[in-house]
């Protein structure tokens, strides 16, 4: 039976589309079982020879006992794993429950601001040195978060230029 490689080349491209059928794929079958094949197909005459071949090779023979016991076995295996994940999964869920009832029930203690300083002059002062504190380390952390922004654009320049050459490099 010989075919035109014109029309052997269009059900190949179906047949790796996944679109050919069974009627087809018999006759790429006999196509390739056949010794003039030409060179440039000849590695799928030996991916269909390969398919040949494994179909007509057998398994050795296991009795179904062997099977079935094997079978069995690994069921119970399983079954007692997954029954044992249930259990636990409903214990961590009656735990966790339990502590959450617990922490609503129990007393919530009410916080209530007192007053550390008797003398009001004294906690002004106390606000302003706490607060010129603070000001000095923000102005420290603000120069450094400069600093890493000056870092992050030259980056960004960087990555640019280079997506600018390599679209470049393209052309």
């Amino acid at each position: 039976m010989l075919m035109d490689s014109n029309r052997i080349e269009a059900l190949l491209k179906k047949y790796w589309s996944c679109e050919t059928s069974l009627e087809e794929e018999k006759q790429l079958r006999d196509y390739f079982q056949t010794s003039d094949v030409p060179d440039s197909l000849k590695e799928t005459a030996s991916l269909f020879k390969y398919f040949e071949d494994q179909k007509n090779t057998s398994l050795p023979d296991i009795p179904i006992e062997v099977l079935i016991k094997d079978d069995a076995s690994k069921n119970k295996t399983r079954g007692l794993f997954y029954n044992s994940m249930r259990i636990a999964a409903g214990i961590s869920v009656l735990v966790v429950a339990g502590w959450f009832v617990h922490n609503e029930l129990k007393p919530s203690a009410t916080t209530t601001a007192v007053d550390t300083y008797d003398d009001p002059k004294l906690a002004f002062e106390e606000t302003k040195r706490a607060l010129l504190m603070i000001s000095t380390t923000f102005g420290k952390a603000e120069e450094q978060a400069k600093k890493i922004n000056l870092f992050n654009e030259a980056q960004q320049d960087i990555k640019k230029a280079n997506a600018n050459g390599a679209g470049k490099n393209k052309l």
